[in-house]
């Protein structure tokens, strides 16, 4: 007999997702390589650059997963600036939902979006 924890929930993968363009433009795409090895979540989020640019890939970091739950931060930083975006969301199947809790523009207060991302396959 197999026992239950060999189907334990694992958010290892490659997760992609998109954004909502600004002001109703074009969705940007992002993704999310994730590893959970021996109760330790790592990865790298990789979005598209500034105006255009080529796209950016930041290590994530204070990452968790737990009863079914991912969480973890990225942190930019552009001009001396920092920007932590942080990232929850509940594992089911091959969706991650949840919401992602990021700065407003011109250091307006955290807002909170949701986030929604499939495996890759």
């Amino acid at each position: 007999m197999i026992s239950a924890a060999a189907f334990a929930a694992d958010p290892s993968g490659t997760w992609k997702w998109s954004q909502p363009g600004r002001q109703g433009g074009t969705p940007t795409e992002s993704t999310a390589k994730l590893s959970f090895k021996d109760g330790k979540l790592t990865g790298s989020v990789t979005s598209p650059g500034r105006g255009g640019g080529d796209p950016v890939s930041i290590d994530i970091s204070d990452a968790t997963f737990a009863d079914g739950t991912v969480t973890f931060s990225t942190v930019q930083e552009f001009n001396g600036n920092k920007r932590v975006s942080k990232y929850t969301g509940k594992l089911d199947g091959d969706t991650i939902t949840g919401t992602v809790l990021a700065p407003g523009r011109g250091g307006a207060e955290p807002m909170p979006r949701e986030w929604v991302a499939k495996l890759a396959k």
